[in-house]
């Protein structure tokens, strides 16, 4: 994007003053009684430290409000991850749709909710770039409503797939507009945690899910699942009712001819309110480099510069990897938390709903920790690192399952103990590792006028790689049970090579 690009989040800043820049290389901050200081940007570094962002005044507030709103969508995403691996499991979903909790009709059940995401994603972008990324976050909770509807009200297996694939259409818009608005109206240096913290709204939804589905276990009728379907409306109306009272992102308002309001929201959010402050005067200017009139968020199926420019397909390269990597790490099999937790000696349904509400509040510990660190730590090292690791802990998962089928009726319970240990270790893992990253990297990867249809093609990428997860899982862990693990593990070792 050239050196005025200041949509990457990963800048080193520290409280430090006064400061002046070496503006022939663009690369060197002198400070008053210091050293000199490397950074990645010198002229923005300057106006960060130039333009003090108070955290706690009054549009602080509304900010984290608006991030807040963003990340309800990605709520609504995590919510169906801990929903279906334990209402599946219940009595009562089993005496209504006879569906087992392995195999095809599983697959079907599973899966149809990512074939929706799919053809749901290339629409969300010509949403989300004609009519705002609030509108298409209300859209999104609109459809979900609707899915909600005819899911919970299914009294028969063709009924609940319409509503899962009309569900993952709704997704689809969610987590299109809401990443994009996120990472578009936070101050460059907040960038890295404001879309971690988006992402992490996976966790926001999938704990809650885990807990109303161990909690309404205890319910002798089919309300024992349809509440915890219902409920996952919950952070679709919060997002509808809370879109028309934030701001709407001032890049969508610049790419649209509206560059007024967009220098309003910057001057009010970013610059104290005042319009001259160096941040927003850098922001402008390279809001104006880099949008144009007709780009190709102006052109509804124009997705052309992705392939044959070589900008395009370097950021597209990165969206790709870590929209594939992201979900076929071993994850996936979080879809079938209580299966896999059933195949490691855990019987009883209510202690498998117990199990599952752990293993999500242990992932976000793992994840918001990330989050944390986002906009300081290096990308690829962290990335290097955590998958080499996920590789070794679900390699120690599956030895240890191996070892219990061997011992047949004599099972040693420090076998058990310690596969669970090393699958619970792994989430931790993969959340530090991949959770706030699936989000950064597209986003900064991602010039304005191509985020929604970049986000859009990450979208489709994940959709299908959870098509495979979701297909796939139920009938593998029929067929071959623990060993399924086996193939995320050399897949791990894969994705290490790739990103080192």
């Amino acid at each position: 994007m050239g050196d005025k690009d200041i949509s990457h989040s990963g800048i080193e800043v520290a409280q430090i003053s006064p400061v002046t820049v070496d503006k022939g290389s663009g690369a060197t901050v002198a400070l008053s009684g210091a050293k000199a200081k490397e950074v990645r940007n010198a002229e923005l570094y300057a106006a960060i430290h130039e333009t003090k962002i108070n955290p706690w005044s009054k549009e602080s507030w509304h900010l984290y409000f608006s991030i807040f709103t963003a990340f309800c969508c990605a709520c609504a995403n995590g919510y169906d991850t801990s929903l279906l691996t334990g209402v599946i499991a219940m009595d009562h979903f089993q005496d209504t749709f006879h569906s087992g909790k392995t195999g095809k009709i599983v697959a079907v059940m599973f899966s149809l909710y990512t074939v929706g995401s799919m053809v749901g994603s290339p629409f969300a972008a010509i949403l989300s770039d004609r009519y705002g990324r609030r509108i298409a976050m209300f859209c999104g909770g609109v459809t979900i409503i609707v899915g909600m509807i005819i899911t919970a009200t299914a009294m028969a297996i063709p009924q609940f797939v319409v509503g899962r694939f009309v569900l993952g259409v709704g997704i689809s818009i969610m987590t299109v507009a809401a990443p994009a608005y996120a990472v578009e109206i936070a101050p460059p240096h907040w960038r890295g945690r404001a879309t971690g913290f988006y992402n992490c709204g996976w966790f926001g939804g999938s704990i809650p899910a885990a807990a109303v589905v161990f909690g309404c276990n205890q319910i002798d009728n089919n309300y024992s699942w349809r509440i915890p379907i219902i409920l996952q409306a919950f952070a679709c109306v919060v997002v509808m009712g809370s879109v028309w009272f934030i701001p709407e992102s001032p890049r969508y308002l610049m790419a649209n001819g509206r560059e007024e309001e967009a220098i309003q929201f910057l001057a009010k959010y970013h610059g104290n309110g005042d319009r001259k402050s160096r941040l927003v005067v850098l922001e402008i200017d390279e809001m104006r480099e880099n949008i144009h009139q007709n780009g190709i968020d102006k052109r509804a199926w124009d997705y052309k510069p992705f392939i044959l420019t070589h900008n395009g397909r370097w950021r597209m390269a990165q969206v790709l990897m870590i929209s594939i990597f992201g979900q076929f790490s071993g994850n996936g099999l979080g879809y079938f938390n209580t299966t896999i937790f059933e195949n490691i000696g855990v019987s009883t349904v209510s202690q498998q709903l117990a199990y599952n509400l752990l293993n999500s509040v242990l992932s976000a510990v793992g994840a918001l920790t990330a989050v944390s660190l986002t906009d300081r730590m290096p990308r690829r090292k962290v990335l290097v690192i955590g998958t080499f690791a996920c590789a070794l802990l679900l390699a120690l998962n599956s030895g240890l399952s191996a070892a219990l089928y061997a011992q047949g009726d004599n099972v040693q319970g420090s076998y058990a103990k310690g596969a669970l240990a090393a699958y619970f270790l792994f989430n931790i893992v993969f959340s530090f590792t991949y959770t706030p990253l699936q989000g950064v990297i597209p986003t900064e990867a991602l010039e304005t006028t191509q985020r929604a249809k970049g986000l859009a093609a990450s979208g489709i990428i994940v959709s299908a790689v959870g098509f495979i997860n979701q297909f796939a899982g139920p009938i593998a862990l029929e067929n071959i049970g623990y060993k399924y693990i086996y193939v995320f593990v050399g897949w791990d070792m894969v994705e290490t090579i790739a990103v080192s």
